[in-house]
């Protein structure tokens, strides 16, 4: 569709060097893509398309009839997945870039002049596209962001759980750490088969359960309404089936990563034969390295970080950068050489928030990098001494990938050779600021 020459926003009176001549700009939309392409490829060099398939090959076609070869789009929701694709497929170089760094002139926004604005930043060069996996990566990365989903709704039906046993004034969630665990699910399975003897309820505890039987009867006896019974055993259901889709989703997760290593050199296969080892090692053999040897790293957070990055980490120029791609660095803003802001600027990313997890988790690991968190949240605090741990395990999980040297924790530790003496010349001034003197042990 042909758009109104009225409705086009000024010629760009810019004297910036042109750098990519070929390049088009697109203003991403659920039902209509606006594209720009210089103003001597058409006659009619803004355009118009529905976002239907069939319109989106046109739109290529049409593209490749104008001389293009390198595409710019903003990031809008999902809208821009297929339209991506599409391009890519067709030997187009396309990128993805943050709305939020392409704003137009306020005041003056429209989807035309939103096309020709992102069309003229990526001729002068001023536009860097976003991080995207290949591929096979990215459908990894859907899969594991669906099971993430998955497991949110299974939370969501657990409260349900909760809720009933609460409006029966039923305890037994406030006695037991996890209400789905062996025990809780073997209570609530009796209970909705119609037990209500507390006596008998108790003695489906396990033998690890640390509260007495007298807590857990007296934590069973409830008022149960066939009301509350009915919302309990469909959030019961519900839990399962959703438990069921996490289970076919893990089997599929497992299937593509398994596709993935066809061709890369076999590992030793750990004698353990369950789920969590062989995963490890399907891990391993697409890295290259253990990650799982570093401490705070589990497993699930390393499956994480293949699917948000893969295991090409070459795309990012060093270290730095790649723990600045996952806001772990502080972002200065300095005026008149003064510093006005150093805080991490704020970003949603599935790899950050499980760096930062990890990085927790090391409050009582005994390891070098324990010793680091601990060390920094004495300082700094908790927040700060967790994104400067997270922080760390970017770089260390950067170098480990880039150079196939497996997690040794010694070489930290003669890296850090004055940490030490550091500490000794702490205690020595807290010593004598209270008037005693420092012996060397025997």
């Amino acid at each position: 569709m042909t758009v109104n020459k009225k409705k086009q926003g000024k010629k760009s009176v810019d004297r910036l060097p042109v750098m990519n001549r070929n390049c088009a700009g697109i203003d991403i939309g659920a039902t209509e893509m606006f594209v720009a392409v210089p103003p001597d490829r058409a006659g009619e060099n803004v355009q118009c398309f529905p976002s239907f398939t069939q319109d989106l090959y046109r739109l290529a076609r049409w593209l490749k009839e104008c001389g293009v070869t390198t595409v710019a789009m903003e990031s809008t929701g999902v809208y821009w997945i297929p339209l991506f694709q599409i391009l890519e497929d067709a030997g187009f170089e396309v990128i993805v870039v943050n709305a939020r760094h392409v704003k137009n002139v306020p005041g003056r926004k429209t989807d035309v002049q939103d096309c020709q604005w992102l069309q003229f930043l990526h001729s002068v060069g001023l536009l860097n596209g976003s991080f995207r996996p290949a591929q096979d990566v990215c459908a990894i990365r859907s899969l594991l962001r669906h099971r993430k989903s998955l497991i949110e709704l299974c939370a969501t039906h657990i409260h349900h759980m909760q809720k009933s046993l609460d409006q029966m004034n039923v305890q037994i969630h406030h006695v037991i750490s996890d209400i789905t665990g062996k025990t809780g699910l073997a209570i609530i399975e009796a209970i909705l088969a119609g037990e209500r003897n507390p006596q008998v309820l108790a003695l489906l505890k396990d033998s690890r359960i640390k509260a007495s039987a007298e807590t857990i009867v007296k934590s069973l006896v409830g008022d149960y309404r066939q009301e509350h019974i009915f919302t309990l055993r469909q959030s019961v259901e519900a839990y399962h089936y959703y438990q069921k889709l996490v289970a076919a989703c893990e089997q599929q997760i497992s299937q593509l990563l398994k596709e993935f290593n066809e061709g890369l050199p076999m590992i030793d296969i750990p004698q353990k034969d369950d789920d969590e080892s062989l995963l490890q090692a399907e891990l391993k053999r697409a890295f290259g390295v253990d990650l799982a040897k570093i401490p705070s790293l589990a497993i699930d957070t390393v499956r994480t970080l293949f699917g948000e990055i893969g295991p090409d980490f070459t795309k990012f120029r060093s270290p730095a950068a790649f723990a600045s791609w996952m806001a772990l660095s502080p972002c200065n803003e300095i005026s008149g050489g003064k510093v006005l802001k150093s805080k991490t600027k704020p970003m949603h990313s599935l790899t950050r928030i499980a760096l930062r997890q990890a990085a927790q988790s090391l409050h009582n690991s005994n390891s070098y990098l324990g010793d680091y968190y601990r060390r920094l949240r004495a300082k700094l605090g908790a927040p700060k001494a967790i994104t400067a741990a997270a922080h760390k395990l970017a770089r260390i999980i950067y170098r480990l990938v880039t150079t196939g040297q497996e997690y040794d924790e010694q070489i930290l530790r003669k890296q850090d050779k004055h940490s030490k003496i550091r500490d000794e010349a702490k205690l020595r001034r807290k010593a004598k600021s209270l008037g005693f003197d420092l012996v060397p042990a025997a």
